[in-house]
């Protein structure tokens, strides 16, 4: 129908399919990959305003809410005590109904006592800790790398096992540089784009 061999088609899907314009899954073909949502890399990040601002409706739902003692790398990282308590929470997140990020957050208990009381699953955590406790968050440290999805993670983001995902680490501080939260998240890498503004080269 197109007039070209099947060599020629195979490689121009593949030119389209790495540009992020199809999507081949296994027993399911060739389809039209869906647009990207942005995600400033370079910015404190909020997923439900970050939403919105698209044009897009975000939701969450809570898969646990826990307290634990922290771990040694955890403490180092929030600067507490190793025998103190933290609450780890997960959430997955979602953009228009669809599955789009698995978040984790690890918060001191003494901190912030009684946080489970609060609607975390219709609420965005940054502005129970503002609006609750008086804590802003005003900068962070964060770094970003590529992993394969899991078999859990999969289940939850509904993608395939080994999928692309983009994982975030984060520590997040208020305006006297303490330690707030540290966070870890899993972004689908089929449906996010990280940008970040040029800066002045180095060296």
């Amino acid at each position: 129908m197109l007039g070209v061999n099947r060599m020629t088609l195979r490689q121009a899907l593949r030119v389209l399919e790495l540009q992020g314009l199809l999507e081949r899954r296994q027993g399911r073909g060739t389809t039209v990959a869906l647009p990207k949502f942005e995600r400033n890399a370079g910015r404190l990040f909020s997923f439900t305003g970050g939403m919105e601002r698209q044009g897009l409706k975000p939701g969450a739902r809570l898969l646990s809410l826990e307290q634990r003692p922290v771990d040694a790398g955890m403490a180092r990282d929030l600067l507490l005590p190793v025998s103190s308590m933290v609450y780890v929470i997960a959430r997955l997140r979602t953009v228009n109904q669809v599955p789009a990020l698995l978040e984790r957050y690890t918060l001191e208990v003494r901190r912030f006592p009684a946080l489970e009381q609060h609607d975390l699953q219709a609420r965005s955590v940054f502005e129970v800790l503002a609006s609750e406790y008086g804590v802003v968050i005003e900068r962070a440290w964060q770094s970003l790398e590529p992993v394969l999805a899991s078999a859990y993670e999969a289940s939850l983001l509904q993608v395939d096992i080994g999928a692309p995902l983009m994982l975030e680490r984060r520590v997040s501080f208020d305006a006297d540089s303490r330690p707030v939260e540290a966070g870890r998240d899993l972004y689908r890498g089929d449906r996010f784009r990280f940008i970040t503004e040029t800066a002045p080269r180095e060296g």
